[in-house]
């Protein structure tokens, strides 16, 4: 049976459906998922059967796999560190009751592009569910090709070789975690330009969201200023859509032409159980190490002892 694409939006997203991705796939058929990735930008696939196992090797296709990082005196739940844990369950699989961590990760329901705050950027998102709430816990997109498509001229002109500074800690103040600017300052960021091309399709996009911090020679305040408007000029309606889980669907999302937020749902009382694997950008060494933990050995003790992986 052959890969099939429904369409979300007229542009973007599409639910796939057509292949049984717990087995090994045949050079034609990766493709065309491929294809189809690069195409509609964020792809959806129900009742997967995949298994922690399988989802990492399904990911394979997609490139290098990330790994997740391993925080001191902290465990884990997953055997497989290119799993990344989505959750809102503790190592032992209850409910989170760390009030700091669960503010922490308030920074999920900002529009964000995993990863963005690294300096090597992350291509395809896959996030598997494996347990959802009865009501709430989407997770939002936002077509960020489109977006800049229709942009005015005059800002595009105004915005084409801008860079712009990502931090992880500057989303999380933005979602209400105490953290001064001071505090941002002292811990890792990146640069990367506001607008690029996205090589799978060749369109124009813009890399952009919370983790966007300034723009590089811009006062603070206006480059803050335009990252808002950016935003909130992707995020209109008519360019997002929610994806809501039952156990064993998935969404794949390129980040790299895309944004995304987890939706509200009663994180005190129902177990949302999702898991993620981060591919890297293609054509980039794979020789940058453990990088995910590096980083997050330099951003001190908070860091490296906190759950920190978003959705």
């Amino acid at each position: 049976m052959p890969l099939t694409a429904k369409p979300i939006l007229p542009a973007f997203g599409a639910e796939i459906s057509g292949v049984d991705i717990t087995k090994p796939l045949d050079e034609a058929t990766k493709q065309q998922i491929l294809d189809a990735q690069a195409k509609w930008g964020v792809t959806v696939w129900r009742n997967t059967g995949l298994t922690d196992e399988t989802h990492v090797a399904f990911s394979r296709i997609f490139g290098h796999l990330e790994l997740a990082p391993k925080p001191q005196n902290f465990k884990t739940r997953f055997v497989l560190r290119e799993l990344f844990d989505a959750s809102n369950l503790d190592a032992d699989g209850n409910i989170l009751n760390n009030e700091m961590v669960r503010l922490h990760k308030k920074g999920d329901q900002l529009w964000h592009t995993d990863s963005s705050f690294m300096q090597v950027r992350s291509a395809y998102s896959l996030l598997l569910c494996h347990e959802a709430p009865p009501e709430g816990g989407a997770t939002w997109f936002a077509d960020t090709r489109t977006a800049y498509d229709d942009l005015p001229q005059a800002m595009k002109d105004k915005i084409e070789h801008l860079e712009a500074i990502h931090s992880l800690w500057w989303s999380r103040k933005l979602a209400g975690y105490p953290f001064s600017e001071e505090d941002v300052d002292e811990r890792p960021s990146a640069g990367h330009p506001l607008v690029h091309v996205h090589k799978p399709s060749g369109r124009k996009a813009l890399f952009i969201a919370a983790h966007t911090r300034d723009i590089v020679g811009m006062p603070r305040e206006e480059g803050r200023a335009l990252i808002r408007e950016l935003i909130e000029f992707a995020t209109q309606p008519k360019y997002v859509f929610p994806v809501y889980y039952k156990p064993g669907d998935m969404a794949i999302w390129d980040n790299l032409c895309t944004m995304h937020r987890g939706g509200e749902y009663d994180d005190v009382h129902y177990r949302r159980d999702m898991r993620r694997t981060t591919v890297r950008e293609p054509d980039v060494a794979e020789d940058v190490g453990d990088h995910f933990d590096a980083m997050f050995r330099a951003s001190g003790n908070f860091a490296h002892n906190t759950p920190v992986q978003a959705e």
